[in-house]
């Protein structure tokens, strides 16, 4: 998909949030190095994003495959990443909220605050993305909020579904509460229906496969306007793809 739409929509940079590519857990190198050959210019993360051993070692050889930022000092891999491109130099952050998320991480703001600075004063970026991975819609708006008109985009990522509530702040930063998912149509977040429902009635666990057949692929367009870093405008992404 990402080479036709970067042809039939003119797209300049793709952010991919490829945690749950691994077969719905986590995500390996030889998964990480296909998206980013298909066209990914940077790959986020979230709170799976260690569920495949081998990704641990393989984080630090990859400044393109991010894992949230908020992760206490050591930790394998970094949270950012800086590129240049034809339109100047892109940033993209990863970020994981708090709220009902495990192992609850550093505090998200103060971070990004830090993180921010160091972009723009230090490496002197003036667009900014930032993919929010977190459980509350109250978390990534008021995320998003407390970031107007300090980075060009805020998108939320981890419910697997679709918010419809895109729009640009006053202060120019773009936002989607959650991009969605990209998996398959018929299914409970991705798994399969009769699974979930089956847990759900014996509240004993059951092995919960990856749906199959059609797929839907959801996300969002950023329009940024390079000089100054702020969002023109946002469009929400959703298609349905026969597999």
């Amino acid at each position: 998909m990402l080479p036709r739409f970067r042809a039939e929509r003119g797209v300049d940079f793709i952010v991919v949030n490829g945690e749950n590519s691994a077969g719905g857990r986590g995500i390996t190198p030889k998964i990480a190095i296909g998206l980013l050959r298909a066209g990914a210019a940077v790959i986020t993360t979230g709170d799976h994003i260690w569920d495949q051993k081998e990704i641990i070692e393989y984080l630090p050889t990859e400044p393109r495959l991010l894992r949230p930022l908020n992760y206490p000092p050591g930790t394998a891999g970094q949270g950012s990443v800086v590129l240049e491109t034809g339109k100047g130099k892109v940033a993209v952050i990863n970020a994981q909220g708090r709220t009902f998320m495990n192992p609850p991480l550093e505090n998200p703001l103060l971070a990004l605050d830090v993180e921010i600075s160091r972009l723009r004063n230090e490496e002197e970026v003036r667009m900014i993305f930032l993919d929010f991975h977190a459980e509350a819609t109250s978390e990534t708006i008021a995320t998003g909020r407390y970031l107007d008109g300090r980075v060009s985009a805020v998108i939320g990522t981890h419910t697997h579904v679709q918010t419809a509530d895109e729009q640009v702040f006053p202060g120019g930063t773009a936002f989607l509460c959650d991009a969605g998912m990209c998996g398959p149509s018929e299914s409970v977040l991705g798994r399969r229906i009769e699974a979930i429902i089956e847990r759900m009635l014996t509240s004993t666990p059951r092995v919960m496969p990856v749906a199959k057949g059609e797929v839907g692929v959801h996300g969002a367009l950023v329009d940024i306007d390079p000089a100054s870093g702020q969002a023109r405008g946002i469009e929400r992404v959703a298609e349905r793809v026969e597999v």
